[in-house]
């Protein structure tokens, strides 16, 4: 028993010996099992995840870390190979959407109700000023109302006139008097001729009663208000029917709005129209509209819309700068797709959503092209493109399209898409190819451009320079010089002429013309440089889509983006040099941002 265990065991340890000897000449030779082997197979497995910054997509890494533009942690880009994700779609990840601040809305019928900033100033009723005239000739003895704005009322003493005619009128009264027993006639013609010169009967029965000639002829008011104009002084000599005051009740004022062309179909005569007044904060008024003009002003292309207003306690004075709002609904369209101006990207001539698909695997965004109605606001109404339900981005629409773009998706200046194209950390950005090999740039601006003449070039350029400075002024701190600039962009806007805009260059100057009108409206007003920035901010993102639109400059400017401007949501500014001077943060954070663009 003994024996054939002992032979068992050596039989057994023998075979293991032999398959550890096979096992080595067959996989011990290989070189691909060697460690080094393997270490080089498991870096080429993480070389597959490519790392991405949410805010700034043409970064790509093959590991993972920070940012280098904002410091952000990157996050793993998702693998679009799933065959069940439409191929012109982009995905994202819940994460990359959180922190690109990527949220969206659902598509509803509402109605279409457009809220239109006017402008205006306070000015007296034209049909309530009044000419003060003296109704004899003479010379003036004394003025007992002196200066402008002095009130005045009806029958009070507001001159003193000395006349030859008058006392020549008096003697022949006196002596009309005597012989009115004998000539009535000629007694009553002294009387009417007294009265013809504005005396009253108590003042020919005074000059009866007395029988002394008065020198001195007292002017009385014949309306009461507000000395507005002195036309004379003691010692003029004035003509029978001559002006020597402007009186203006102001009891009852208008109050004239800007309607600009693009807005008179909104505007309509009864519309109920609320303002405001800077002078007079938390104080609102509200009327109706009672005239709109039928002809607008050839340079500067607005109508004015009236609107009367009792002004018993004299609190709107003429020349008021005034603020107000008309609530104009669509005629013939109770109904309508109504959709966020954020959600919209506008290249000029096409306007673009991104529609929103989730499924089991992932989360995808899909570009699709849009039909716009009128802008309402701050939305506007879809006409063609979208339907009741669908659910699109409404913000953070930029992050999707720079997303689709380096991935080789359909974007809004690539609509049919192009090679995907990767970076690496060096923080510059990438640019993109479209299928053919060209550069995407010039397809850009074939696709985006307006023509405009030069005439039009010409009359934008005191609006570009204005713009710059006020940029310059808030990258150095400088309150006064930014409001003055900013003011100065105000001018230069109101004194470009539409009519310069042809074709379908007309209806986009139109609406640029309009978001400018609402960024720059209230900066005179702003007490501090906060406020002058968050209008900067507005107006810098028009001021972008109308370079992008007409190409109006000779020399490059550059499209800049600070990711922490806006309370972390990002904001863009134009800049004539490539250097960072940040204008949202100033001396603060002066070279936080980044080229995003440039425009030659």
């Amino acid at each position: 028993m003994k024996t054939i265990n002992k032979k068992t065991i050596i039989i057994a340890a023998a075979t293991l010996f032999v398959g550890f000897l096979a096992g080595w000449l067959i996989f011990g030779l290989d070189k691909s099992s060697s460690p080094e082997t393997q270490q080089q197979d498991e870096t080429e497995i993480a070389k597959e995840t490519v790392w991405t910054c949410s805010m700034h997509p043409q970064i790509r890494q093959e590991e993972p870390g920070d940012c280098p533009i904002c410091g952000m942690d990157l996050i793993p880009l998702d693998n679009e190979q799933n065959e069940d994700i439409d191929p012109r779609a982009i995905s994202m990840s819940p994460t990359a959407m959180q922190l690109a601040d990527i949220r969206t809305a659902v598509v509803e019928k509402t109605e279409a109700v457009k809220q239109i900033r006017l402008n205006g100033k306070v000015q007296a009723d034209e049909r309530l000023v009044y000419s003060q005239s003296l109704h004899i000739p003479g010379r003036i003895e004394k003025l007992l109302v002196n200066f402008t704005g002095e009130y005045v009322r009806k029958g009070q003493t507001i001159a003193q006139v000395y006349s030859p005619e008058l006392i020549t009128a008096q003697e022949e009264l006196l002596e009309a008097r005597k012989i009115s027993e004998t000539q009535p006639q000629l007694f009553a013609a002294a009387k009417e001729k007294l009265k013809n010169w504005k005396l009253s009967d108590k003042q020919i029965e005074e000059i009866l009663i007395s029988g002394e000639i008065q020198e001195e002829f007292p002017v009385q008011a014949d309306v009461s208000g507000y000395l507005t104009e002195k036309m004379v002084k003691p010692g003029d000599y004035i003509r029978e029917g001559e002006a020597i005051y402007e009186i203006t009740d102001l009891s009852k004022v208008w109050v004239l709005f800007d309607v600009y062309e693009s807005d008179i179909v909104w505007v309509k005569r009864d519309d109920k129209l609320r303002f405001s007044v800077a002078s007079q904060p938390g104080e609102n008024y509200e009327g109706k509209i009672s005239y709109i003009d039928p002809v607008i002003d050839p340079k500067t292309r607005v109508a004015k819309a009236r609107l009367e207003y009792k002004n018993p306690n004299g609190n709107l004075k003429p020349e008021m700068f005034v603020s107000g709002v008309v609530e104009a609904k669509l005629s013939g369209k109770p109904n309508s797709l109504v959709v966020p101006k954020t959600a919209v990207m506008w290249t000029g001539k096409r306007s673009v959503v991104y529609i929103k698909t989730t499924s089991e695997q992932s989360v995808t965004f899909i570009m699709r092209e849009i039909t716009l109605g009128p802008a309402l606001g701050d939305s506007y109404v879809v006409e063609q493109g979208l339907q009741e339900g669908e659910e699109i981005a409404v913000n953070g629409t930029f992050s999707i399209d720079a997303a689709a773009q380096l991935a080789g998706k359909p974007s809004m200046m690539s609509p049919e898409g192009g090679q995907a194209m990767t970076g690496h950390n060096h923080g510059s950005p990438v640019t993109v190819e479209s299928a053919s090999g060209s550069q995407p740039e010039e397809k850009q601006k074939s696709t985006a451009s307006l023509s405009i003449d030069k005439n039009a070039r010409d009359a934008l350029q005191p609006l570009y320079r204005a713009y710059l400075q006020w940029k310059e002024a808030l990258s150095n701190d400088d309150f006064n010089k930014a409001k003055q600039s900013a003011a100065s962009m105000k001018t230069a806007l109101d004194k470009i002429d539409m009519g310069m805009f042809t074709g379908d260059a007309h209806n986009a100057w139109m609406d640029y013309q309009e978001t400018l009108n609402e960024g720059l409206q209230h900066v005179l007003y702003h007490l501090n440089i906060e406020k002058l920035r968050k209008s900067f901010q507005t107006v810098s993102a028009t001021m972008i889509d109308m370079t992008d639109a007409f190409d109006p400059l000779d020399e490059t400017i550059y499209v800049q983006h600070c990711p922490m401007a806006d309370n972390n949501k990002g904001a863009d500014w134009l800049s004539s040099e490539k250097e960072i001077k940040n204008p949202y943060f100033g001396s603060s954070m002066l070279t936080c941002g980044e080229v995003t663009k440039e425009i030659k």
